[in-house]
């Protein structure tokens, strides 16, 4: 049973910066995708960043150049440093880390943008 667990959300002045972490335990396959996504009030749940296991990563237009998500693969842990924060960068973020076979999802921590 693969487990996730998020720590580093909290509240942020506009063009502050957080780095969030996600660490995984359990049986996890060398070959995944490791994710951040985002959900604002009244709002679907949006992409963010990905990292491959190669280490191939792709964004959201709307966080390029702001955030970087990398990963370290001896600790099955990812990251989300967030930079240059905007007050609608203010959602649930949660991890994700999927393979061939199934999908797992942290349990969200709240980052908010605010003066």
């Amino acid at each position: 049973q693969v487990q996730l667990v998020e720590s580093g959300g909290g509240l942020v002045q506009p063009g502050g910066s957080l780095r969030l972490s996600c660490a995984a335990s359990g049986s996890i396959s060398r070959v995944n995708v490791m994710g951040w996504y985002r959900q604002a009030p009244g709002k679907q749940r949006d992409l963010v960043a990905t990292i491959t296991s190669g280490g191939t990563t792709n964004y959201a237009d709307s966080v390029k150049g702001r955030f970087s998500i990398s990963r370290d693969n001896a600790k099955n842990t990812w990251y989300l440093q967030m930079n240059s924060l905007k007050p609608e960068d203010t959602a649930v973020y949660y991890c994700q880390i999927r393979t061939a076979m199934a999908s797992k999802w942290g349990q969200g921590t709240q980052v908010t943008v605010s003066s």
